[in-house]
């Protein structure tokens, strides 16, 4: 028998409604404004593609989402094999050594990004400038830096809580018939931990396309990633092209973030795997 809804119900589900309406209207008008054929973005005329154009049509634009997808592959994989490495070393060499790991892993994350930022540009500028290592004074070498120092983070809880839930049965019997450590990683610790490994990447790459604040502080003339070049256009006016880049970036977000869903749910990890790594359990 259908039970009976109170006023308290209806009232908790409009509440509801509105939550989720302050949330994500303004993404849908970010969309819809995307399409305008107006000169600024506040200023809608007509609907059009020309936005979308302008992506190819205009250098600095281009240069801008090259730069960030380029950081943004390179930073998921550095920190895909840092945080697989870590998060196998935590799952299969238990000891109180991991819990001060696991604890400067957590500084890592919860820092603040401006903390974070001002800390690695005087770094970086002494490592390219002061010790004259040429790498470091590339603008993508240094927003690779940044942006994988956090991602690497979630990579390693996201493995480590993959391999905990995983008996290391298989591991054993492969070290009883002989096999090396490496041919025992190559062909059974790692595909065990893949699904985490793949969503770890893609989360990576995620988190590296919206990285602002580190960037705008790391960046060089000449490698300005999509973030910081939509930060600057704040002071001459916001402008179509820029809603319809977002539009595309909010696209792969969406779909980086659901292959990530459905790895993690083929694999049958569960949140609660993931929050009992980050707390060190």
């Amino acid at each position: 028998m259908r039970a009976h809804r109170s006023l308290t119900d209806y009232l908790l589900y409009a509440w509801g409604v509105l939550v989720f309406a302050f949330l994500f209207l303004p993404i849908v008008v970010i969309i819809v404004y995307s399409f305008n054929e107006g000169r600024l973005l506040v200023s809608f005329t007509e609907f059009g593609v020309s936005p979308f154009r302008a992506i190819v049509d205009k250098p600095a634009i281009r240069n801008a989402v090259w730069v960030s997808i380029q950081t943004g592959a390179i930073a998921a994989v550095i920190a895909t094999v840092l945080g697989t490495l870590a998060g196998v070393a935590m799952a299969r060499r238990p000891g109180r050594w991991v819990v001060w790991y696991i604890g400067l892993l957590l500084l890592v994350s919860v820092t603040p990004e401006i903390v974070d930022a001002v800390a690695l540009l005087p770094w970086l500028v002494f490592l390219g400038q002061d010790a004259g290592l040429g790498i470091f004074n590339d603008g993508v070498a240094r927003l690779v830096v940044g942006h994988s120092l956090f991602s690497t983070a979630v990579v390693s809880y996201i493995v480590r809580a993959r391999l905990v839930g995983l008996d290391a049965q298989l591991e054993e019997a492969s070290a009883d018939l002989y096999a090396t450590s490496w041919t025992t990683f190559r062909r059974i610790t790692l595909p065990l931990a893949m699904p985490a490994v793949l969503s770890g990447g893609l989360l990576s790459f995620t988190l590296s396309l919206d990285n602002t604040v580190i960037s705008a502080f790391v960046q060089v003339s000449g490698t300005t990633p999509w973030p910081v070049y939509v930060l600057s256009a704040l002071r001459s006016g916001l402008r179509p092209e820029i809603a319809a880049v977002s539009t595309i970036m909010l696209l792969l977000t969406l779909l980086s973030l659901t292959l990530v869903w459905l790895v993690l749910r083929r694999a049958g990890d569960s949140s609660s795997q993931i929050a009992a790594t980050m707390t060190g359990n």
